[in-house]
């Protein structure tokens, strides 16, 4: 019987022609917008720039501090989050009475929407009525309420944490799902070899969960660097620039502004910065993975 080796590719083509129509038109769009300078407001006035935009980019002083805010974000939140997730991770991998619903209990902060995580934390953050003013000063932490979202000093953290509690639970459930692979076997012939809990952790966990940790750092990276929800819902990018991330920026400059062109140019810089620090971090783990 003749092989037909068209079949297969008919058989993927509505699937080919879902992917372009979702992701590789929009792709080539917002490259296309990005070599062209065009304001929604004044369509009539769209002109093909070339390289301008990313010029304008590398002298946008507003950019290098969202660049630096991108950056303090995704190290410190994504950090966190990992750490977090892991020792919650290991508690859940211990028996005791009411496991299994502390396993379905702390996948609630990642089921809630990012608006609903944004609005939240913005009133424990309250001035007047915030839950954290409030215990702060009855531990005597504080003598008065602090304005943790409209300080320069505290915004930008105060959004991380709430980030944190939101993102934590995917290193839980991931790592927790890793640890149910390790054999039995590998902790048996640590406790005989004596080792301790530490050392255990270290040299017989961690190892084990290697991919599954750097498969996980690697989504909720890019995840994060591209999220502005959570910090348009609570601060706007405010006071001033402080909490002011690349994504958001770009946001800003589409829907408010209505510069389409800027802020495709904006978002090409961010892919690439993207995909360069992902192909870094591929690389670097392969290595570890080959030495």
């Amino acid at each position: 019987m003749r092989s037909r080796p068209v079949e297969p590719l008919l058989f993927l083509l509505p699937a080919l022609l879902v992917t372009a129509a979702v992701i590789l038109y929009p792709a080539l769009q917002t490259v296309w917008l990005g070599l062209h300078s065009f304001v929604l407001f004044d369509p009539d006035s769209m002109r093909f720039v070339g390289l301008g935009n990313f010029s304008a980019i590398v002298a946008d002083e507003l950019f290098w501090i969202s660049l630096s805010n991108s950056v303090i974000w995704v190290v410190c939140a994504v950090g966190l989050q990992f750490a977090l997730g892991l020792v919650t991770a290991l508690l859940l991998n211990q028996t005791f009475a009411g496991r299994s619903l502390a396993r379905a209990l702390v996948v609630v902060p990642w089921a809630l929407p990012s608006v609903i995580i944004g609005l939240m934390w913005t009133w424990m953050y309250d001035l007047n009525l915030g839950v954290f003013n409030d215990l702060l000063m009855r531990v005597g932490l504080i003598d008065a309420p602090v304005a943790w979202l409209a300080q320069p000093g505290t915004a930008l953290a105060a959004v991380i944490l709430a980030l944190v509690w939101q993102g934590f639970p995917f290193f839980a459930v991931m790592i927790l799902a890793g640890l149910q692979t390790i054999p039995s076997e590998h902790y048996e012939a640590a406790a005989m070899d004596g080792a301790s809990r530490w050392q255990t952790l270290r040299f017989v966990t961690l190892p084990a969960l290697r991919e599954v940790i750097a498969t996980a750092l690697l989504l909720r990276t890019i995840w994060v660097a591209n999220s502005l929800d959570v910090i348009l819902v609570m601060t706007g990018g405010g006071p001033g620039y402080e909490t002011h991330t690349l994504p958001l920026y770009a946001f800003l400059k589409a829907y408010s502004a209505m510069e389409f062109g800027y802020a495709s140019a904006l978002s090409l810089v961010l892919t690439l910065l993207l995909l360069g620090a992902v192909a870094f971090y591929v690389r670097r783990v392969a290595r570890q993975a080959l030495a």
